[in-house]
């Protein structure tokens, strides 16, 4: 019998809705699963990526990033274990995707074979070091820094960071509370809206760094801020801002070569 991705994927939808997690959605952990297991890849070296599903081994499992995502992984569980033939890096991928076209976002090119990195054999050399994935207190240098790396431009830095209208932030993981938008379980360029309309100002509070609206109900980091103050990430903030089809279309394809770095494929 044929490997069935459509039923994985229906699987994955009927996931979803969880009134006990967040704001009533598993999708939005889905998704920073998918791109935290895809952005520790380095162009340079070849290493890191989706492929392996390395982030069940330490030190990737337990870097101060991808904290929280542990209970995303075992939301996945039985789903691998209903479909054992699939990879975990290819579950982990798909179920961005499927959960970005559930919340209303665009449809993302993926595509299987990916494979995992079995526990006897896996090898320091096979897991990324921490420090790959963005430190939200950092600057538009940072961010360079850590997306250059991947090979992704200024305007697929801006793309891929719109995902942030999705979810939340949590105390107890990042460090930093709240969520973005209004809407944290649909997909929309409301980031992008609410960047550049509302008057951000520095949280009064004992926590990190971050900033407020007014009403103090949304909030940014300070890696946000710095899409909107630099000159070359803020023209692509104003034009997603404007054209939620252009952001659409974009984060579509940043998103996916994101989700295909370090993938080994044959070349026809």
């Amino acid at each position: 019998m044929a490997n069935n991705y459509d039923a994985v994927r229906a699987d994955l939808k009927a996931i979803m809705p969880n009134k006990d997690w967040d704001d009533g959605s598993l999708g939005p952990v889905l998704v920073r699963l998918a791109w935290h297991a895809s952005g520790t890849y380095d162009a340079k070296s070849k290493t890191g990526g989706s492929n392996g599903a390395t982030m069940r081994f330490k030190p990737e499992s337990n870097d101060g990033a991808n904290a929280g995502l542990e209970h995303a992984r075992q939301f996945l569980e039985p789903i691998k274990a209903k479909h054992p033939w699939i990879s975990y890096a290819d579950l982990w991928t798909l179920a961005g995707v499927v959960a970005i076209e559930a919340m209303g976002g665009p449809v993302i090119p993926w595509r299987s074979g990916r494979s995992d990195k079995r526990e006897d054999t896996v090898t320091a050399k096979d897991i990324p070091p921490n420090g790959r994935l963005p430190d939200a207190s950092k600057d538009a240098n940072h961010l360079r820094t850590i997306f250059y790396r991947m090979g992704f431009s200024d305007q697929e830095i801006v793309a891929l960071s719109g995902a942030h209208a999705l979810g939340r932030c949590h105390t107890d993981r990042s460090g930093y509370d709240g969520p973005w938008t209004h809407t944290p379980n649909r997909f929309s360029n409301q980031y992008f809206t609410l960047l550049t309309k509302i008057n951000w100002q520095k949280k009064k509070w004992d926590g990190p760094e971050q900033y407020a609206d007014p009403d103090d109900e949304l909030m940014m980091l300070p890696t946000d801020m710095a899409l909107l103050w630099d000159p070359s990430f803020s023209k692509y903030v104003h034009l997603y801002a404007q054209d939620k089809a252009a952001f659409f279309r974009d984060f579509s394809a940043a998103f996916a070569k994101l989700l295909e770095l370090g993938v080994p494929r044959t070349k026809i």
